[in-house]
């Protein structure tokens, strides 16, 4: 948004929740940032200055505000919307690529140089590279040390801190005091737990759909590998080598209740980092709504469902298998195949993870789908060949789906059997491109039939849909839960 500074003013001092996490408001006089609904007292108008991100308030000498708490601030990438090299960098960053690696390997996976990355860092987010993976650990610490009770060791690994030395440096750099003090401060429990197993808070910006979020996934569940339980999704995983479960369910506030148990807590900003992306957290559905609700057609299913999200991937690999699955038959029939699929290749979970809830398996590998002649599918060899050179092909490139949009959909096109409608349903879902759109759906076609009964061919859908961008995505997913509720 326009950094006006009369504008931003005006907003912070009617403490707007809709402008929460859009910017930041840092105060000269105390060195503390805020979120624009913080309940502290209105600074004077001449002592605040105004950042697009969190790192760019804390690299002009800021610190985050105890109070308000910025880390849990709904996300909103200030990149949206221009620079697509920032945007894979910084989804890289938010999965951990510089807890470990430097800035010129991250330039060199986005294909670009080391300098001209931190010029694009520093155009679009306002501050560098590191600045915004030191301010994403930082965040992460204070938020674990509020909300959970892993002892201090465990919140440095599961920050992204390679050592208690550094993270406690980190700290005070920031905070001005050690970790183990603003923990007694905030009364929260200081013996840390044995096992890793947490419950996290992810803020949304209202409203949030969650009864259609749920109902999609429940419709499409593998049996195994997840489930759905009143009113709570839950799943197994396997990070870096690592299993995991997961458990998604609505929050008493403008947040989801994310709880995680994990073999190893060093992979946890990853896990954050998915589900965001699976949830689909950082949409703003007051500005998706008035645009598609400018369309007459839409108004109604768009009133219907305010705060409808598009479900992504917690693991790309898994929905690209789904979408080949579902070629050319029904929801249930593909759900059936991915359910076979599991029950044979997906490797078992340890005894005492999720039986309990009716999640046993991890989804297959692509090394397992490959090595399987998948005769128990029954599916035609055309589909079986696609699926088989699919897992070839993402075997073979290591970050098969790290590159720019467009040059993975020309990586899953060059495979045969993946069509235009495939590579759009994985761009949607699994690229979490906002304006992708299979314009070849037939239930989009069927849900664009006008009074005539006439269904639209795929030109005339896509025709119809250049209102909607950038956000033709959603307006799929409204037609889609129309249609499904019908």
């Amino acid at each position: 948004m326009d950094l006006d500074h009369d504008t931003c003013f005006r907003i912070i001092s009617a403490r707007d929740a809709r402008y929460d996490g859009r910017f930041f408001t840092a105060v000269k006089t105390t060195g503390i940032y805020c979120r624009p609904v913080c309940p502290a007292r209105v600074p004077r108008r001449e002592n605040v200055q105004f950042f697009a991100t969190a790192p760019a308030a804390q690299e002009a000498g800021f610190r985050p505000c105890l109070r308000c708490r910025p880390e849990t601030a709904p996300d909103t990438p200030a990149w949206r919307g221009t620079s697509s090299t920032i945007g894979r960098a910084l989804r890289l960053i938010e999965e951990g690529a510089l807890d470990t690696g430097s800035v010129e390997a991250l330039a060199s996976r986005l294909g670009v140089g080391g300098r001209h990355l931190r010029r694009l860092f520093l155009k679009h987010v306002g501050a560098s590279p590191v600045s915004v993976a030191v301010t994403r650990r930082v965040l992460l610490a204070k938020h674990l040390l509020h909300e959970t009770e892993l002892s201090i060791t465990q919140v440095a690994l599961a920050s992204g801190f390679s050592s208690i030395r550094r993270f406690n440096e980190a700290f005070l750099d920031v905070f001005k005091q050690p970790p183990s003090l603003l923990r007694r401060e905030i009364g929260a429990v200081t013996g840390g737990q044995a096992g890793a197993e947490l419950r996290l808070r992810l803020r949304y910006r209202p409203p949030y759909d969650w009864h259609a979020m749920s109902s999609f996934l429940a419709a499409r569940a593998y049996h195994g590998v997840e489930v759905v339980n009143d009113g709570t999704y839950r799943r197994s995983f396997c990070v870096d080598g690592r299993i995991g479960l997961l458990g998604i369910s609505p929050g008493s506030g403008n947040w989801l209740d994310v709880d995680v148990k994990v073999e190893d807590v060093s992979i946890l900003p990853r896990i954050i980092a998915r589900v965001r992306e699976s949830f689909d957290l950082a949409a703003d559905p007051d500005v998706i709504a008035a645009h598609l609700g400018s369309d007459r057609d839409l108004q109604a299913v768009i009133m219907r469902r305010p705060g409808l999200r598009v479900p992504g991937a917690f693991e790309p690999f898994e929905v690209a298998v789904r979408a080949i699955l579902g070629q050319q038959v029904t929801v249930g029939a593909a759900i059936k195949l991915g359910c076979q699929l599991v029950a044979h290749l997906g490797d078992p979970l340890p005894p005492g993870w999720g039986e309990a809830f009716g999640v046993t398996r991890l989804f297959p590998t692509a090394s397992a789908i490959a090595g399987s002649d998948l005769g128990f599918l029954g599916m035609p060899r055309a589909r079986v060949a696609c699926l088989k050179a699919f897992c070839a092909a993402y075997l073979s490139a290591p970050d098969f789906f790290g590159d720019d949009g467009e040059v993975v959909l020309e990586r899953l096109r060059a495979i045969p059997g993946i069509g235009s409608w495939t590579a759009s349903y994985i761009a949607l879902r699994a690229l979490r491109n906002p304006d992708a759109f299979p314009a070849e759906d037939v239930a989009l076609a069927r849900g664009l039939t006008g009074p005539d009964g006439i269904r639209p061919s795929k030109e005339v859908v896509e025709a119809r849909a250049q209102s909607w961008r950038p956000w033709r995505a959603y307006a799929a997913q409204h037609i889609w839960t129309e249609l499904a509720a019908a």
